[in-house]
Order: structure tokens, then sequence, then C-alpha cells
């Protein structure tokens, strides 16, 4: 993971969920302006003690939401879909992220897909994400039931929280056509030329492509708050 970060002099480094320190006391090594977020107070306080050179808090990233150039991180699984929005609305360079291989596999499903969802939307349009390498369940103390795998995730734009919003409704419906997704969720069609308007409207939600989906989310949501 510090390979794949390729942290250069003078970027800000960010851990989220620094466990029990086995990357963190990697990461100092390489990182001097390195930062480190833990809930577990027990691991903490250990790891605080060890570790008195760094900027180490007991408290919720998302919450206190940190700015750095660089993320590394082995959050727990449950985690996985708050973090990636989370990260979709910051401004950063790459991330290097351990994650379930089942959820890395929705975040760069393709559409059409079975896996692809709202979250894979939300990743494509604010990352360039790849799954680098799988990681053995044996490398985990204790070993977890699911498989899990190294995904890099390279920024390209912020979303907005009505853009995530609006892209997770209309994939409530991702099933239905267009049309009568937009009907059930009581949403007029976005504006568009006849011919493209009546396209748009018979294709399948799952189907769209992740700039589609956000193009009509992003007006949708834009018309949200004038008709507020």
């Amino acid at each position: 993971m510090i390979e794949l970060a390729a942290i250069r002099p003078g970027e800000k480094v960010l851990e989220i969920g620094t466990g029990r320190g086995a990357l963190t006391r990697e990461l100092v090594r390489v990182a001097p302006d390195l930062e480190g977020y833990e809930l577990d107070r027990e691991n903490y306080d250990a790891l605080d003690r060890e570790l008195r050179g760094i900027s180490l808090h007991n408290e919720d990233a998302f919450r206190a939401s940190p700015r750095f150039d660089v993320l590394l991180s082995s959050l727990p699984y449950s985690e996985s879909s708050n973090f990636v929005e989370w990260l979709a609305r910051r401004r950063y360079d790459r991330a290097v992220l351990l994650l379930q291989r089942d959820f890395a596999e929705k975040l760069t499903a393709p559409p059409g897909s079975p896996s692809y969802r709202a979250i894979s939307v939300i990743s494509q349009s604010s990352s360039k994400t790849e799954i680098v390498a799988d990681v053995p369940r044996d490398s985990f103390d204790p070993p977890p039931r699911v498989n899990s795998c190294i995904v890099t995730m390279r920024f390209t734009r912020t979303l907005g929280d009505q853009e995530i919003s609006m892209v997770k409704r209309i994939f409530s419906q991702r099933r239905r056509t267009v049309k009568a997704a937009l009907k059930a969720l009581g949403l007029e069609p976005p504006p568009s030329p006849p011919e493209d308007r009546n396209v748009l409207l018979q294709c399948r939600v799952g189907s769209l492509r992740p700039d589609s989906v956000l193009a009509m989310a992003g007006v949708l949501s834009r018309r949200g708050k004038k008709d507020g």
C-alpha cells in the first residue's frame, strides 16, 4: 500500500482507521506530515503512547474532514459505502485502500452488470478507481470470512451532497426504465431534444453510463432547488 501511495516530499498524508498501528508504523518512516484517525479508544491510547511524533486523533475523520494529498485506509468494511461517499466530496490527489473484494467490484462495475450500483456511479464519477491486488485471508488476525483487495483511487472531480443524494435516489429504481423510475420518484424528466429524450426515457437506469446518471442527477438537483 505504501509503495502504491508513492508519497512525495511535502505531501500531507492521512490514515483513517489506524487500528493497532500495523500500517502507521511503516508510514511514519516515509511520511513526515502524517495525520491519523482512530475511533477505538484502546487502540488510540496504545498507538498514541508509542508514536508521539504524529498527529493522532481519537475521533471520526468523516466529521472532522481533514485536508490531505494522499490517503491510506483499512476501515471496517461496514463503513466502505460511507467512506466512498465522503471521499467523493473531497479534493485530494490519490488514495490507497483495503476493501472487501465484492465491494471493490461494485466500485469498478460497468453499466448493465449485476454489480453496477449507485456507489459505482459515485466512485467512477469522482475518481479513477482500480483494483490492484488481492489480499489473502491469512494476512489478517483474525482472518475474515470475505475476500479482500487493494484499491487505488485517483481524484478526478468532487461531487456535491445533492448530486450524491440524487444518484442514490435514481438508483433505488435501477431495474426500471428511466421514465418509470422518475415517475415512481415523483420527478419530471430532464429537458433534452425529443429524439434523445425518448431514447433516454426507455433505457434501464442500471444501463446508464456514470456520466449520463450524473448529468441527470445534476439537472434534477438544480430543478429541485428552484422549485423549493
